[in-house]
């Protein structure tokens, strides 16, 4: 299982953002890296990311105007804005569509993963500690081992509750959709695995009861959503 930190990356200058994605990939994060910004906001629907890193000037959509289609879908994703100029009010239009860091060319890579990572770390919710480690406000859990913790005490379990909850938090604060849970769970999304479902989710709401700001919301018709208050 792939518990990576999920990076959009959109950048036109095909060696530069080859060398930035591999730069990205050794430094243990994954990458979706888009080449044309026409492309990108469709490309953004299709995946769950942690952190957007978005060229500036690129052919037929730019840099901000996807930000902004981007903050409409998902209002609290990191943006880092990446410009081969440094004109202040390039910088000012950037921080006023929702930017969290603005980043000109040519940069530290080095500098630029301590960024990211420290944006990481102040995210709320399911933040990956490490590899197969979430931080669920103040519980942790290890998808691998099966074990959520929280003042001490560890709780083991099951495959498909660790499962289920390692797809709600992938999907913090976004919809998780009922059926692509119960298929790949459960393998099919009949009524009856769909009932066992509800009981699972009826399991994990009740592990995290000590933490007020936890809260697994059912949108109806719909699927479920793991939220941090």
């Amino acid at each position: 299982m792939n518990q990576k930190p999920q990076i959009f990356l959109v950048e036109d200058d095909l060696s530069f953002g080859a060398v930035l994605k591999s730069y990205l990939e050794i430094s243990d994060f994954d990458v979706v890296w888009v080449d044309d910004g026409q492309q990108a906001l469709h490309q953004f629907k299709k995946a769950s990311f942690n952190i957007c890193i978005l060229d500036v000037m690129l052919p037929n959509v730019d840099g901000f105007t996807i930000a902004t289609e981007i903050r409409k879908l998902n209002t609290e994703i990191p943006i880092f804005f990446l410009t081969a100029k440094n004109m202040r009010e390039d910088v000012l239009k950037g921080y006023r569509i929702g930017a969290d860091d603005y980043i000109t060319k040519p940069f530290d890579t080095e500098v630029l993963i301590f960024k990211l990572k420290a944006i990481l770390k102040r995210q709320p919710g399911s933040v990956v500690k490490e590899s197969g480690v979430y931080q669920i406000g103040s519980y942790f859990f290890d998808f691998k081992l099966r074990t959520l913790e929280h003042d001490g005490s560890k709780q083991k379990l099951s495959p498909k509750e660790a499962e289920l909850l390692k797809m709600l938090c992938d999907n913090l604060n976004e919809l998780l959709p009922r059926e692509i849970a119960l298929k790949k769970i459960w393998g099919d999304d009949g009524y009856f695995t769909a009932r066992s479902m509800d009981v699972y989710l009826t399991k994990i709401r009740k592990l995290f009861t000590e933490d007020a700001s936890i809260e697994i919301r059912n949108i109806h018709g719909s699927g479920f959503m793991l939220e941090i208050k």
